[in-house]
């Protein structure tokens, strides 16, 4: 028996029962886990559903959820309304968006057209996100910055629990010097972009398409203030999905006239495009090695399915831009082959 899913149901039940005085049945059904110790469950009532989350205190930082989520909503970002918490048990009571995440929905027979609509969309509400300002507002603490440390923590995650635990690899000096200085590269490219706040997981499975169209925006608690290509990288080189450079370039410059005309950025396009191609780098080395550690370390393995795509974008990359030359041979020559032998 799932105790601490009956009690969230019957936690839940009480406060729409004080804040509606509906009477409502102590049945949840199972909306999503995530790559977190979070789960979500939907609450059914006659009109209207709730999202019941069960996120354990000693695991998830609620408070800096409930915080960024009601900060963001006073901003104008759309992210789920926060109805009702309890900080100590780790349970709290959200606005439901329904079912349809913006992954299907670019899957799902959409042409061309309708998947570069939905991306513009998505482009509108992050710009919307960048807009806010990275410092304290009233009543909130500031964004963490995502500084070196943080990135270079990142990028670890590749050597340590992709190549050496997930495959096996006996990294030599040679290797760790090759990593070493693409690590320094990256750093160097993100830390001169301006500062903006930063969702940190702004693609297609985080975003939602709510009934009347608009984008919604979930699983927001990890934002900081960091590079400004961050979010951008994110969505358009999605680890769970690939698309066509053309469309990639299309909405790279949707996005680029959008930041321009909101004063976030002032650099030339090509100096922009470079930016995005390097900051998606450092992303795609934390991801992959996440993925290996979410199967390793939270017996996940689903995500592995993910990491020969997150990688062929490191590579693809890294063969536009030539001080990334002795990179790419590493990657042919001495990942690929051992990335290929099987996950």
């Amino acid at each position: 028996m799932d105790q601490r899913r009956d009690h969230l149901a019957q936690w839940a039940v009480g406060q729409i029962q004080q804040l509606t005085g509906q009477s409502l049945h102590n049945e949840l059904s199972v909306v999503s886990g995530d790559a977190s110790f979070r789960r979500y469950f939907r609450l059914h009532g006659q009109q209207q559903n709730w999202i019941c989350v069960d996120a354990p205190p000693d695991k998830e930082d609620n408070p800096r959820f409930i915080r960024i989520a009601r900060q963001w909503a006073e901003q104008g970002i759309r992210v789920p309304a926060v109805i009702a918490e309890d900080i100590e048990l780790g349970f709290m009571l959200l606005e439901d968006f329904g079912d349809q995440l913006l992954w299907p929905a670019l899957h799902e027979g959409a042409s061309s057209e309708q998947v570069v609509n939905l991306y513009k969309k998505a482009i509108d509400e992050l710009i919307s996100i960048q807009s806010m300002p990275t410092a304290a507002l009233p009543g909130y603490p500031p964004y963490p910055a995502y500084d070196e440390t943080l990135l270079r923590q990142e990028m670890a995650l590749f050597p340590d629990w992709l190549c050496g635990e997930q495959l096996g690899m006996t990294l030599t000096d040679a290797d760790n010097a090759v990593l070493s200085d693409v690590a320094q590269k990256l750093v160097a490219s993100a830390m001169v972009q301006p500062s903006v706040v930063v969702h940190r997981d702004y693609h297609s499975r985080n975003l939602m398409l709510c009934a009347d169209e608009g984008i919604g925006v979930i699983d927001f608690q990890d934002a900081v203030s960091g590079p400004l290509t961050y979010d951008l990288v994110s969505l358009l080189r999605d680890c769970y999905v690939r698309w066509p450079q053309q469309i990639v370039d299309e909405l790279c410059h949707y996005y680029f006239d959008k930041a321009v005309n909101a004063g976030l950025l002032e650099s030339e396009y090509q100096d922009f495009v470079i930016a995005f191609d390097l900051m998606g780098m450092q992303r795609h080395l934390k991801a992959a090695g996440i993925f290996a550690r979410l199967n390793i370390r939270d017996g996940k393995p689903g995500y592995l399915a993910d990491i020969p795509n997150t990688c062929l974008y490191l590579r693809e990359v890294a063969g536009r831009h030539t001080q990334f030359g002795a990179f790419a041979d590493w990657l042919d020559q001495r990942f690929f082959p051992v990335l290929e032998q099987g996950l």
